[in-house]
């Protein structure tokens, strides 16, 4: 069974910063992708960064130059440090990793972390 465990969401003022953790622990084989998603109430869910297997990352454009998400492959984890924290970048932020498992490959979902920023 794999897990994404998630921690580091929390309150912090506009302007302030925040480091997310997430890391997938259970029997799996290889991981393509891992990062990160968001959802405000009354949106939809979002994509805020990822890093694929050949180690390139993407980001939202709403999140360029504020946010950096960094892997450490060795302990199956991803990093999202987020600065600059604006009041738009209040959500629930989801982990998500792609990886091979035993009913092959599927993408694994945490259980979510509140950010929520405000003064």
């Amino acid at each position: 069974q794999v897990q994404l465990v998630e921690s580091g969401g929390g309150l912090v003022q506009p302007g302030g910063s925040l480091r997310l953790s997430c890391a997938a622990s259970g029997s799996f084989g290889s991981v393509n992708a891992m990062g990160w998603y968001r959802q405000a109430p009354g949106k939809q869910r979002e994509l805020v960064a990822a890093v694929i297997s050949g180690g390139v990352t993407t980001y939202a454009d709403s999140v360029k130059g504020r946010f950096t998400l960094s892997r450490d492959h060795a302990k199956n984890t991803v990093y999202l440090q987020m600065n600059s924290l604006k009041q738009a970048d209040a959500a629930v932020y989801y982990c998500i990793a792609k990886l091979f498992a035993r009913a092959g490959w599927g993408a694994y979902w945490g259980q979510g972390t509140q950010v929520t920023v405000s003064s």
